[in-house]
């Protein structure tokens, strides 16, 4: 036994001390190099005095041998505000921005990590920055990965409260921290051209009045912080959730958003319940996006929505309980990427949990209502409430299923509808053109999308050109047959 153990012993230090001696056999010869998993670390836009998300990447050594460096550092000392950790190793000001004699043994890794806070650039546009953090190895061979961005001076509001009449209006790109709140006495004026970026746990809260005073030239934006991308291929400002919408409370009437863009929220646009005999909101020209809760949920309010798109949400993309709500040249199309069970594009209701909430008007003109799912159009009427319940749909692609005498549908609800009924088609009509393929591009892979029609689409030529918005430019419709949908981003093909 002892015999046995003693042989064991020997083989073990054999192969410990063969292991030890072929590890500490680190080569100096200058076709020994490192291996890079890459030779760029770019971290695309940065907003200046804000530390970027962390960014990282390997280093290996493919090589037969150990390798060692005698120095990692950063080739401009920090002069423009990256910071570097290399395995463990903080490239500190202290020790000159560098580290020292970092083993790297044969077919071993180590891994790297690189933050950035840039300084102000005193520039309107981004400025590209860039630093080169120099490898040197024993050999004296140096390598080098490129560490770069886009720096971009912004202005800050945080916790910021709106008492008297304001005007956001900026060419450089506004940052909001925490909420912005609208006071019941005050008007917030948003400037066409400017763009307001909300953290995470950012939104707009509005008590008195909100205004946005976009053009069809200029946009007004608003959309989260994040700049850099969750996949090489997805910008963190196509995905739900980046901030948390805008909230209209009770006590807040006659609030007008028009050429906006408010994309990457949580809930769009929450109007809180009040008088329906009282604008609540007028949103026009306007695009509602990627919300990963509801696009537009309007409780018992008096709203109006002309020309704009309200897409992919994982709740509605509008809801109505109950008030008087017009929509007109409307897209609401359902295709949220992130959750398959996702809302209607379009739903409402005379009631709200317990409550009853009257839907004095709900009217849909000219608009379309589709998605994925078969039925897109949910509405919902108590079961022996009196509470009003009138709806009515005016020369709009509504995908559902016709409705049968069984329905009960009030005469004069619907008038020149084109049901996109997918499941009663019949085989002459295989062939049309319903849900995603009405649009120009539905990328759920790469969450791209472009909601023009295209020249198949049955809204094409379909609008009543009576009940059709006037063009803001001037002041007649469009043509004769104006297409259902959204002016903006309908074009023909």
């Amino acid at each position: 036994m002892k015999k046995t153990l003693a042989i064991f012993g020997l083989i073990a230090s054999i192969i410990v001390f063969g292991a030890c001696t072929d590890d500490e056999d680190f080569s100096t010869s200058a076709s020994s190099t490192l291996t890079f998993s890459t030779d760029t670390v770019a971290m695309d836009t940065v907003f200046s005095r804000v530390p970027s998300s962390t960014y990282t990447f390997w280093v290996y050594n493919r090589t037969d041998k150990g390798l060692r460096c005698s120095t990692v550092r950063l080739a401009g000392g920090n002069q423009v505000g990256f910071r570097v950790n290399v395995d463990g190793e903080y490239l500190s000001k202290e020790a000159g921005y560098q580290v020292s004699d970092v083993e790297i043994r044969k077919g071993d890794s180590l891994r790297v990590f690189v933050e950035l806070t840039s300084a102000e650039t005193g520039q309107p546009e981004p400025m590209k920055i860039e630093d080169n953090l120099v490898f040197t190895l024993e050999s004296g061979v140096e390598q080098k990965v490129n560490l770069n961005a886009y720096s971009w001076d912004a202005t800050f509001l945080r916790n910021k409260v709106i008492t008297g009449d304001t005007v956001i209006s900026s060419q450089k790109p506004v940052v909001v921290y925490g909420p912005l709140k609208v006071d019941s006495a005050a008007t917030l004026r948003i400037a066409a051209g400017t763009t307001l970026y909300f953290h995470a746990n950012a939104g707009l809260d509005v008590y008195g009045k909100l205004i946005t005073e976009g053009t069809a030239d200029k946009n007004v934006t608003l959309r989260g912080d994040r700049t850099d991308r969750m996949f090489d291929y997805l910008p963190y400002d196509n995905v739900s959730g980046q901030w948390q919408g805008i909230q209209i409370h009770s006590s807040s009437f006659d609030n007008v958003i028009k050429f906006t863009d408010l994309h990457g929220v949580f809930n769009g646009i929450v109007c809180d319940s009040s008088a329906v005999d009282r604008s609540k909101l007028t949103l026009s020209h306007s695009t509602v996006h990627n919300c990963q809760g509801y696009g537009v949920i309007s409780t018992n309010c008096k709203m109006v929505m002309e020309n704009c798109q309200i897409t992919n949400t994982l709740n509605n993309c509008v809801a109505v309980l109950g008030g008087n709500v017009l929509l007109k040249h409307c897209t609401l199309a359902q295709f949220y990427p992130f959750d398959a069970n996702r809302g209607a594009a379009l739903m409402y209701a005379n009631y709200n949990g317990d409550y009853d909430l009257p839907l004095e008007r709900l009217e849909c003109i000219n608009s379309i209502v589709t998605g994925y799912a078969d039925n897109q159009v949910d509405g919902s009427k108590r079961a022996n409430s009196e509470a009003a319940f009138n709806y009515h749909f005016v020369n709009s692609l509504l995908r559902t299923a016709t409705p049968t005498e069984a329905d009960s549908i009030p005469e004069g609800s619907i008038e020149n509808v084109i049901w996109e009924d997918v499941k009663n088609m019949d085989k002459a009509e295989t062939d049309t053109i319903t849900g995603e393929h009405n649009f120009k591009l539905v990328d759920i892979d790469k969450q791209r999308y472009d909601f023009h029609l295209v020249s198949k689409s049955a809204a094409v030529n379909a609008g009543n050109a009576e009940l059709a918005l006037p063009d803001d430019r001037d002041g007649v419709a469009r043509d004769d047959k104006p297409d259902m949908g959204c002016y903006e981003y309908v074009e023909k093909e």
